[in-house]
């Protein structure tokens, strides 16, 4: 999907490395990635998202002026009977006008002077800031309209589009974790407390992803991953069935990567509301999980989605990246990742073929 776990050699340059050999070793650990990616023989190749410290930070924090990041509840993990299991979390606060301020673009153009293969971008979606943060946080002397808080934001996604098309970019995945999350009661009464009704959130960020996505050059490739996020401690337990309509039928963006690699994504019915000429890609491959699924539970679930939605309508992925924030891995986890996108390439092609 896009994020991998960072080799030891670039975690240690994170603690200890001035700003120019840090970029060195990104650049080594980048290419490593690359490596890895065509060796077991994936067409879509990103850079492991190894240039942050969190899979938001490629626009949010660094890309716009206008928003600032904080940490709240210091206490950290804490239980809660009614809104389910919450930690310290980065809100994003906006305390100026939002403003694109700088560009992925150089990234991408490094990543894709790397592979003669489809080179991919992952950055989070448009809802993001909207959906951690809530009216609280967003300036009412900025933004005491807070239509032009969205004007202001889409308009620089597609600066940001724009500057990735002058690049070489033709696909940009868009990572909008809150949109399942709406359909969670538990959420839609965290909602409710800041004033946010769930259904006015999904209306709205459906909107918001069609005006970035109609911004994009028209041969790039514009894709959503919709899943719970990587962090177990808050996820959502809901499947799509409330936000497939609006997901598939409203939603202007031809290509979903979707979580299904519990029971809390629910089940495959949901898919039957695809329309033609849209496909579905079934995060079937638990990421962080130490056990490798193997090639028959895999082709069993995929015919069981294909139930509801034709089979050249789907593909399989890992349902989210490997390692959404910058985290130490073990040799375990290195060895057991090439093997689940090694076997993500084999279940693809004894399905739909090379």
């Amino acid at each position: 999907i896009g994020s991998l776990y960072r080799p030891p050699a670039l975690m240690q340059a994170r603690e200890t490395a001035a700003p120019a050999a840090l970029r060195a070793a990104e650049d080594e650990a980048i290419k490593g990635a690359v490596a890895l990616q065509e060796e077991v023989g994936l067409e879509t190749i990103t850079d492991g998202e190894f240039r942050r410290s969190t899979y938001s930070d490629s626009i949010t924090s660094s890309g716009l002026a206008g928003v600032t990041i904080e940490m709240t509840e210091d206490e950290g993990w804490r239980a809660s009977a009614t809104h389910g299991h919450r930690m310290a979390r980065r809100i994003p606060k906006v305390v100026g006008r939002i403003a694109w301020r700088s560009s992925n673009a150089a990234d991408f153009a490094f990543l894709r002077g790397l592979t003669s293969r489809t080179a991919k971008i992952t950055l989070p979606g448009p809802a993001y800031i909207h959906y951690r943060t809530g009216r609280e946080h967003i300036s009412r002397t900025v933004y005491p309209d807070l239509d032009d808080f969205w004007t202001d934001v889409v308009a620089a996604y597609r600066q940001e589009l724009r500057a990735l098309g002058d690049a070489g970019c033709r696909y940009v995945q868009l990572d909008e974790t809150a949109l399942v999350k709406l359909g969670d009661p538990r959420v839609q009464h965290l909602l409710r407390e800041r004033g946010d009704d769930w259904r006015d959130l999904l209306r709205r960020y459906v909107e918001v992803n069609n005006a970035v996505a109609a911004a994009a050059p028209a041969d790039m490739k514009i894709a959503i991953h919709v899943c719970r996020s990587q962090d177990p401690s808050w996820q959502a337990d809901t499947g799509y069935d409330p936000i497939a309509d609006a997901l598939f039928n409203e939603m202007n963006i031809d290509t979903y990567l979707l979580e299904y690699d519990n029971a809390r994504a629910g089940t495959f019915e949901p898919l039957r509301l695809l329309p033609a000429g849209k496909q579905a890609v079934l995060g079937l491959v638990a990421s962080r999980s130490a056990e490798l699924e193997t090639v028959d539970y895999l082709k069993r679930r995929i015919e069981e989605a294909s139930r509801y939605a034709k089979l050249e309508q789907l593909g399989l992925s890992p349902h989210c990246g490997f390692s959404t924030s910058a985290r130490p891995a073990d040799e375990a986890a290195l060895r057991m990742e090439r093997l689940k996108l090694q076997r993500v390439v084999e279940v693809a092609r004894e399905v739909w073929g090379a």
